[in-house]
């Protein structure tokens, strides 16, 4: 079977991407499990193993592509010539347009499948902005290139998965977001996520509260009684395991959440700051929704400790073999599928796979 080819992009040069990119492939074991091809620049890879004392990162330049090798990190670089510096721990219009541009250059070899899955360092969300690129992140950005209206930012990890329902969006617009028609969107894309992507079969989803404790039934709040309590029924009636509304404190507190298979979320903290609290070391974000594989490390920039040798690549880890693993399941998935056994066992009443 041939190695998975997998796309990263640089993110912010001036943060920590792709020194934790490079720290991950310095252990050459790291390529038995998949052929990496970077998206970036020799220049700024030279200047990265230099500051960040990254010597033993070898590397071989390739046009595109379609001329990666296994058993070797590939970089295709991403414009003609670099020739500034990287500033680590700034944010500049230099970081923002390298990481532009990175992104833009693998997103579209995803496209043509010229890559498998594409893994994507941290970018700031500010200075990549420009006339023809305005999204608040990634997610967005991916989703309206596949021409998929809706997807899931899902947080995993081998022991929590967490999915959000709003994703970045000031606070003071949540509530008016909060939909039966976005809650049941949102959680049939976990369900199928779940079945195709990580090979649970009959997933088990936890639905958190918007208000505190869960509403009180209607003393802090009537979401819970008026919306998300009748998009939890009505995904129920349909075959769903889904079980809620919870309050988001208690649920974490008691560990409630290990009787799960996953947690959906109302909005961005509320599911994130649990996530990292407890899976920060290996938490990876998926886009699930996406007829693509794209995973992230958990965390941002961290322009704070870029360059100074803190960086923890074990996040960035867990988004490549996330990426991996995920490739190979829904491979598995579509095999299962297209299964004549299968097909004999819906026949004959056997079959009770959600899908």
């Amino acid at each position: 079977m041939e190695k998975v080819k997998i796309g990263i992009t640089c993110g912010d040069v001036n943060g920590i991407g792709l020194e934790t990119i490079m720290r991950v492939f310095a252990d050459s074991r790291m390529l038995e499990h998949a052929t990496p091809i970077i998206y970036a620049h020799a220049e700024v890879i030279k200047q990265t193993k230099r500051l960040g004392g990254l010597e033993e990162f070898q590397y071989q330049n390739i046009q595109h592509a379609g001329e990666a090798q296994v058993k070797k990190i590939n970089l295709v670089n991403c414009w003609k010539e670099f020739k500034g510096s990287i500033e680590w721990g700034k944010a500049n219009a230099v970081g923002g347009e390298m990481a532009r541009r990175s992104l833009e250059m693998a997103a579209q070899d995803l496209a043509n499948t010229k890559i498998d899955v594409l893994v994507t360092a941290p970018f700031n969300k500010d200075n990549v902005q420009n006339e023809t690129f305005q999204f608040p992140g990634h997610t967005e950005y991916l989703a309206k290139l596949a021409g998929t209206e809706e997807v899931l930012m899902f947080l995993v990890s081998q022991h929590l998965k967490i999915g959000i329902v709003t994703g970045h969006l000031p606070l003071k617009e949540v509530s008016q977001q909060i939909t039966k028609e976005r809650i049941h969107s949102k959680l049939k894309l976990m369900h199928d996520s779940l079945l195709r992507d990580f090979g649970v079969h009959s997933p088990k989803i936890a639905v958190l509260g918007l208000n505190p404790h869960a509403g009180d039934n209607g003393l802090i709040g009537v979401e819970e009684k008026e919306i998300i309590t009748p998009a939890i029924r009505e995904c129920a009636e349909k075959g769903m395991m889904v079980f809620g509304p919870f309050g988001a404190d208690g649920f974490f507190g008691s560990g409630a959440y290990k009787n799960f298979d996953a947690v959906l979320a109302m909005y961005h903290d509320q599911g994130l700051a649990p996530f990292k609290a407890l899976a920060f070391d290996e938490g990876v974000n998926y886009t699930a929704g996406l007829p693509v594989v794209r995973t992230s490390p958990d965390h941002g920039v961290g322009y704070d400790i870029a360059g100074k040798g803190k960086a923890d690549e074990a996040s960035m880890r867990a988004a490549i073999f996330t990426a991996v693993d995920i490739f190979t399941k829904r491979a598995e998935f579509k095999s299962y599928a297209n299964s004549p056994l299968r097909k004999q066992d819906i026949r004959d009443g056997k079959d009770d796979r959600k899908e």
